[in-house]
């Protein structure tokens, strides 16, 4: 965590509660000292820590706003780390706004996205992770997501990076110092074996990137785009893999003329699948304006699934598809309608082309699909429940690993092994918020919620 004991001289307020009507909706209060603002809203110069007290609540003319429930936290046992006070009144939009209102006329400001969160980490009650993983935990959109999110936030993920970090901490010291004695030094490394400690560090760290990787496709989930000519059943191979009617499906060719996007849920893992307008030449202009959009998405999509009518043979216009499509893009090619034209559901892998033989209209083979596409993604279905993870924390990861493995390759020569330890250690730490740039965390904190 930050080592910080740095208090804010400002107090901020938000709605912690979500949007629209409830039975009970909740403000958050956060500041060095809310003093004033007790007094002021709940005519009390004191409130015991931790102790829920129904009071009324008051505007400066002494009508009474509402009725409801306050706690008060003082810090630094609380989450902001600073005095907290939560109001919890009625659910109503204008009541809340009204308290919102006295709180701002008692002397505290709105706050920004994120910023109870930030404190919080500036305050030393949470790192980087931990507070990332609150925004993963409020916006997880399947059951595996929120368990992952709140692994993280348990403090799994920072555990296993501050373990590392404590052994690259020692070898740091270790060669650091060995560089005193130039004439000793390789009999002094190989005495401390500090090959050996390398080589399990090197281990160490390779199993947690393998674990960061399952942790963002967990949170990223990736991008399918579905192509093909018209009528070949990419409306119906959406609604298969959804399992409901969100395209429509017609005998009718083009009836798509638009990108359609649904998020569907497969063992967990999000996936974003795009059914896109058929691809062919036309002088429809709005199909035009679909077949153009279509081929906007296949070049921000993670896969691209190609569907074929496996009753008809791959024609010029299937040929013209794949022209179309970038060549580094990974490619699924599936055979649609197999209800039709006798063959059975399987998967046909020659080489690099994965084929897959379906009837999106009867369900056969999408459960063989679903498999695949978690496949490609890099999914493992074994590794049981995971940590939720961000891109970021994976490109930190990587760099970390470059640097170990390139101390391991020069660990008899003791400057490039005290670099390159130095700069591991560096690049690790950055996940967990020890080496943070302020830009970053404005970046971070700016995609929080109000209120969080």
């Amino acid at each position: 965590m930050k080592a910080t004991t740095e208090y804010l001289a400002d107090n901020i307020v938000a709605i912690a509660s979500g949007a629209g009507y409830a039975g009970v909706g909740v403000i958050r209060v956060s500041g060095a000292n809310l003093t004033a603002v007790i007094a002021g809203l709940i005519r009390k110069d004191e409130l015991k820590p931790r102790l829920a007290y129904y009071v009324d609540f008051y505007a400066a003319a002494n009508e009474i706003l509402d009725s409801g429930l306050v706690l008060f936290f003082r810090g630094p046992k609380s989450f902001t780390g600073e005095d907290v006070l939560e109001i919890q009144g009625h659910g109503s939009p204008v009541v809340l706004n009204m308290l919102l209102k006295r709180c701002l006329e008692l002397g505290c400001r709105m706050a920004e996205a994120g910023e109870f969160t930030k404190r919080a980490y500036l305050n030393g009650k949470l790192d980087l992770v931990q507070a990332e993983s609150i925004a993963d935990l409020i916006h997880a959109e399947s059951e595996a997501s929120a368990k992952g999110a709140l692994k993280s936030l348990k403090g799994e993920f920072s555990g296993q990076i501050q373990q590392i970090n404590q052994q690259l901490i020692h070898l740091r010291m270790f060669v650091e110092a060995t560089l005193d004695f130039p004439e000793e030094d390789i009999e002094f490394i190989a005495n401390a074996k500090i090959k050996s400690k390398l080589e399990l560090l090197q281990h160490e760290i390779h199993q947690l990137l393998g674990s960061t990787k399952q942790g963002v496709i967990l949170n990223n989930g990736a991008n399918i785009v579905i192509v093909g000519r018209p009528n070949v059943g990419k409306s119906s191979l959406l609604n298969a893999l959804a399992n409901e009617d969100i395209a429509i499906v017609t005998a009718i060719a083009g009836t798509t003329r638009d990108v359609v996007r649904q998020k569907i849920i497969i063992d967990g893992v999000p996936f974003n699948i795009i059914d896109t307008a058929g691809i062919r030449e036309t002088d429809d202009v709005v199909e035009k304006i679909g077949i153009e959009r279509a081929l906007h998405a296949v070049a921000s999509a993670d896969l691209c699934m190609v569907l074929i009518d496996d009753n008809v043979v791959m024609s010029a216009a299937d040929q013209q598809i794949l022209v179309q499509l970038p060549e580094a893009l990974p490619k699924l090619f599936i055979h649609n309608k197999i209800d039709l034209s006798g063959e059975t559901p399987r998967i046909s892998q020659q080489n690099e082309l994965t084929q897959i033989y379906l009837s999106a209209r009867e369900g056969l083979g999408i459960d063989l699909l679903r498999a695949k596409l978690l496949a490609l993604i890099g999914w493992d279905n074994s590794a049981g429940d995971v940590f939720l993870a961000r891109t970021r924390h994976l490109d930190a990861m990587r760099l970390t690993v470059k640097h170990i493995d390139n101390a391991f390759a020069n660990w008899q020569e003791l400057e490039i092994l005290a670099e390159e330890l130095r700069y591991a250690h560096t690049a690790l730490s950055s996940i967990t918020g020890e080496f943070s740039a302020d830009d970053l965390l404005g970046e971070i904190f700016s995609k929080f919620c109000i209120g969080k």
